[in-house]
């Protein structure tokens, strides 16, 4: 039986109920010139809209709920899920999922390759690093 590639999109995108963000780099930051320290980074936004920031286990049962492994493991433990209508994230980019209801509402990703692209695509589905941004939490 011929998978239906409308279906199976409509059945995804079902499932992607979080507001997730996708922000890029738009300028150099600006130096504080009290600290010393450079501040913010100025971004703008090239996604704002309806995605999953999925770990490895989130992947395997969205497969199973879906009845078809449409997303192999691989080495990262987030992806970023969004719909083929999405734009493509690009590596560096900041990931935000902004509501969401499993806690990850505000936890920042960086973008870890260019979004992978097939031949026959379902969703947009991109590798994300885990984006440290103080010393104590690389400890």
């Amino acid at each position: 039986m011929p998978l239906d590639l409308s279906q199976a999109r409509a059945d995804l995108e079902a499932q992607l109920t979080d507001t997730v963000r996708i922000s890029r780099t738009a300028g150099q930051p600006v130096l504080d010139l009290v600290t010393g320290e450079p501040g913010q980074t100025p971004t703008t936004v090239v996604y704002d809209g309806p995605g999953a920031a999925l770990s490895t286990h989130g992947q395997i049962v969205l497969g199973q709920v879906l009845g078809q492994d449409w997303l192999s493991e691989g080495s990262a433990w987030y992806r970023l899920v969004t719909p083929v209508s999405a734009p493509v994230a690009l590596l560096g980019d900041l990931v935000e999922v902004v509501t969401e209801t499993g806690g990850l509402a505000g936890r920042i990703w960086l973008a870890d390759d260019v979004t992978e692209a097939s031949t026959v695509e379902i969703c947009r589905s991109t590798r994300l690093m885990e984006r440290i941004t103080t010393a104590s939490s690389a400890i």
